[in-house]
């Protein structure tokens, strides 16, 4: 009889343990998910950074050039070349 209440209480504890470790597991696997979407979007983010700097490091490259030196003194100073004619429109 003895050892009956004994298996049945040790029984008792393996099932509750059983059930807590079930639910453990789940949440675990819950913040896993959750982490795996949060890492998925910032390596989204990183990418598109990075393409935006890459931008960025374009430009300044062309904003350091003679060809655009040369856009901006024509079109906001009205500078020409050595035998260049510049049109004015009528307005």
């Amino acid at each position: 009889m003895e050892n009956k209440i004994a298996m049945i209480g040790i029984s008792t504890v393996v099932c509750m343990l059983l059930v807590v470790l079930l639910f453990k597991g789940s949440s675990l696997q819950r913040r896993i998910d959750s982490n795996e979407a949060k890492k998925a979007q910032l390596e989204q983010e990183l990418t598109a950074e990075q393409a935006r700097t890459e931008e960025i490091e374009e430009m300044q490259d062309y904003m350091q050039s003679d060809e655009y030196t040369e856009k901006i003194a024509k079109e906001k100073i009205g500078l020409v070349k050595d035998n260049e004619i510049l049109f004015k429109e009528n307005k």
